[in-house]
């Protein structure tokens, strides 16, 4: 399975492939993680995710927490 971790302007979320689509998690503090209410669309590929992050997500950015980082992948 392809597993993608990244930080959303401070917020963790992990972004797997299952099947032809995408999976959505957000983890919290404590590492446990729960579905999120995102949709990616199954045709975009793994390299394009941190795009796709920054364009749903960019009015979340603040000074400090201001961009979209990819964390880890597997």
């Amino acid at each position: 399975m392809q597993r993608y971790r990244f930080n959303v302007f401070g917020r963790i979320v992990d972004i797997e492939r299952v099947g032809d689509g995408w999976r959505c998690l957000e983890v919290g503090n404590d590492g446990k993680r729960a579905p999120m209410q995102l949709a990616v669309p199954s045709d975009i590929p793994a390299n394009e995710l941190v795009g796709y992050l920054y364009a749903i997500y960019h009015e979340m950015a603040t000074p400090t927490n201001g961009d979209v980082h990819p964390m880890s992948s597997e």
